[in-house]
């Protein structure tokens, strides 16, 4: 951490959110490798010749550098000295975009600022190449944002030993069917309920236990649909909110490019006729 009173260092960043401040500034939350994430105030970024106006956009890799470190204890915002591309993938599109500003609001929500998590760092910015890829169909995008929402409640604290049951202190049974629950942990599956075969969960806490982000999401391809839903369920649980505005958005885009329905014709019977006899 930088000592008070002194310039920081130059840090690799990525913009997660930014808004007005005054007619020619912004104030920027970045998440930083070093410091976690920080909020920043780049001061004439709206300018039309800032040099910070075209650097401070989402899912660009940044070179920051930030001013000094402000003596106050509660002062949160620092001054954004100067930020440089530092290399990246082209701007997302559609669901892509979609799925960046979900990873973002993640990030903005469930990290503390000055908190820093450098691993959790790298794999975001492996998530987003993973994303962006050639072979990023909706299946892949799929599967690095389950990857990394593994990743990331585990990088919290708040995700289980996936290999063990978690109230019984007994190890997971490969040929077993086993839940994800927010409170209890990993614990056998109840009559009714999908389970999670033990064989991947043993697989997945070898992946995360690993670091191997790569490693990790080929685990995932096989439980991709399974692990949606107790996953969805453990971020809102820690969230405190039943719904991300980035998915609510999803959703009513969505609704707006489905076809309205086609309406039904109705069945038109023809009169019946009395046939006419002549003589």
């Amino acid at each position: 951490m930088a000592q008070r009173g002194k310039p920081a260092a130059a840090s690799a960043a990525y913009v997660l959110h930014s808004h007005d401040w005054s007619e020619t500034s912004l104030i920027v939350e970045l998440f930083t490798r070093e410091r976690g994430r920080v909020v920043v105030a780049a001061k004439g970024a709206k300018r039309p010749y800032s040099q910070l106006r075209p650097v401070l956009l989402p899912f660009q890799r940044l070179l920051v550098q930030l001013g000094r470190t402000p003596a106050d204890e509660a002062a949160e915002v620092h001054t954004l000295r100067s930020a440089e591309w530092a290399g990246g993938l082209p701007m997302p599109g559609g669901a892509l975009l979609f799925a960046g500003f979900y990873l973002n609001e993640l990030l903005l929500k469930l990290l503390a600022r000055q908190d820093p998590h450098p691993e959790l760092f790298d794999a975001y910015a492996d998530t987003l190449a993973a994303m962006a890829g050639a072979d990023a169909a909706e299946a892949g995008r799929q599967v690095a944002l389950r990857a990394f929402e593994l990743r990331l409640l585990r990088e919290l604290g708040v995700l289980p030993e996936l290999s063990t049951i978690t109230l019984a202190v007994s190890p997971v049974l490969a040929e077993g069917l086993y839940e994800l629950d927010a409170e209890a942990g990993v614990l056998p599956a109840r009559a009714g309920k999908a389970g999670l075969p033990g064989a991947a969960l043993v697989r997945l806490e070898a992946a995360l236990r690993h670091g191997n982000l790569g490693a990790l999401r080929q685990v995932v391809l096989s439980e991709v649909a399974a692990l949606r839903g107790p996953l969805r369920d453990m971020l809102h649980y820690h969230l405190g909110s039943a719904t991300l505005r980035t998915r609510q958005v999803m959703w009513g885009m969505q609704r707006l490019v489905e076809p309205a329905p086609t309406p039904k014709t109705a069945t038109v019977i023809p009169p019946v006729t009395t046939p006419i006899i002549t003589p």
